[in-house]
């Protein structure tokens, strides 16, 4: 398995992220990606493989761009193994279209989905708009004031007393939280956290929305109606 380091660049290091670990198995492509990212200021190192991330320490990096089809492990796969050691941002960057995909992807804790072909450009700007959002995981758990998520023990707490969601309730909320600060569509909401419901759709939707909201109590200002399109989650002030 190969790995490959950056050389190092003469530019300046953002300081929002300074290094990047692409997974992708096309050089061509892959050596195109990291010379517009280096060439933006940041360092980037490749691997061609899905398992090769398995050896990579998650703290290294600031956020991991990742293929979906990849030899040696799935991209899906690599994206459980590295939430179950990190709550490391990850864009995939896919050929892959379809909504069922991106709908996996964004469950198994993705943080962005580009689709191939894309412009090197958005790419750049993608990648620049992630890493300045408020770093709110830690542990995953997202933290807001006195409201914390507790994404792995599926518990979330008001202070110092716990709130009793419903599945739907707590997988709307986590879904909103993780892309804090992004206004997601109805529809991708309704797909990421009423998916197997008896009843499933905008109306259900507005209805978890609402008791969810009444069960937050004061902190329930943290979901944002976005008129039109669907909802967001307001991340608040950094900690």
């Amino acid at each position: 398995m190969k790995r490959h380091e950056s050389h190092g660049s003469t530019r300046r290091i953002p300081a929002a992220g300074s290094r990047i670990l692409l997974v992708e198995d096309d050089a061509k492509l892959a050596s195109q990606v990291r010379a517009n990212l280096e060439r933006d200021g940041f360092a980037v190192d490749w691997v061609d493989q899905g398992d090769s991330v398995l050896a990579c320490d998650p703290d290294r990096y600031d956020l991991v761009i990742l293929d979906l089809m990849l030899p040696g492990m799935h991209g899906l796969d690599v994206m459980k193994h590295l939430r179950q050691r990190s709550d490391l941002p990850v864009m995939i960057l896919s050929a892959r279209n379809e909504t069922d995909d991106k709908v996996k992807a964004f469950r198994f804790g993705a943080d962005d989905y580009m689709t191939k072909p894309f412009w090197p450009e958005e790419l750049v700007a993608r990648v620049r708009a992630r890493l300045r959002r408020p770093g709110l995981l830690r542990d995953g758990r997202i933290e807001r004031g006195e409201l914390v998520i507790d994404l792995p023990a599926r518990r979330v707490l008001l202070g110092d007393r716990e709130i009793d969601l419903t599945r739907a309730e707590f997988n709307l909320l986590a879904a909103l939280a993780r892309r804090a600060g992004e206004a997601l569509t109805r529809h991708a909401l309704v797909e990421a956290s009423l998916d197997g419901e008896a009843e499933s759709g905008d109306r259900a939707l507005d209805v978890h929305v609402s008791r969810l909201r009444r069960k937050l109590g004061p902190a329930a200002e943290a979901v944002v109606t976005v008129w039109g399109v669907g909802y967001r989650f307001d991340p608040g002030d950094p900690r």
